[in-house]
This record gives structure tokens, sequence and C-alpha cells, in this order.
């Protein structure tokens, strides 16, 4: 079973949310309150998608999913 990030809905705008790792199934739905104080929570997501391709060199390189940010060049991964 996966192990999914939560974090406490903060009343104020200055307060600081609570997070914590809670293991459930991915058929369940997601938590809406903490299990031990009942306070509001919501699924905190993280991770990527990540695509390799090959650039002209023909070294892979791995592509963030989403909108393209910069060029080819040193440093970058030419798609073509």
């Amino acid at each position: 079973m996966p192990i999914y990030v939560y974090e406490t809905i903060p009343a104020a705008p200055d307060a600081v949310p609570e997070r914590f790792e809670f293991r459930q199934s991915m058929a369940d739905a997601p938590l809406t309150r903490h299990p031990d104080t009942q306070v509001p929570v919501r699924r905190v997501l993280s991770g990527g998608l990540v695509t390799f391709t090959h650039g002209h060199s023909g070294d892979a390189c791995a592509v963030p999913s989403g909108p393209p940010r910069g060029g080819c060049g040193s440093g970058n991964c030419c798609m073509t």
C-alpha cells in the first residue's frame, strides 16, 4: 500500500500546516480530516513525471513534462 503525504489546512493565514504521512490503499478516498485531531487536511502531491528522450548526441536526458523551459544549447536537451 502506498504512503501519502497530507497537511493540515491552517485556520489562520500565519499558521504553519502540519505534514504527516498516511498509508492507505489507492482505492481509498483521500483523507479530509487528520486521523488523530480531526483537523481538516489536504493531500500533498509530490514527485513528477519525467520523460526520457535522446538529444542530438544520442545521450539520454530527462525532460520534465509541462511547458518547455529554455531551448537547445549547452546543458539542455534538444527535442526534434
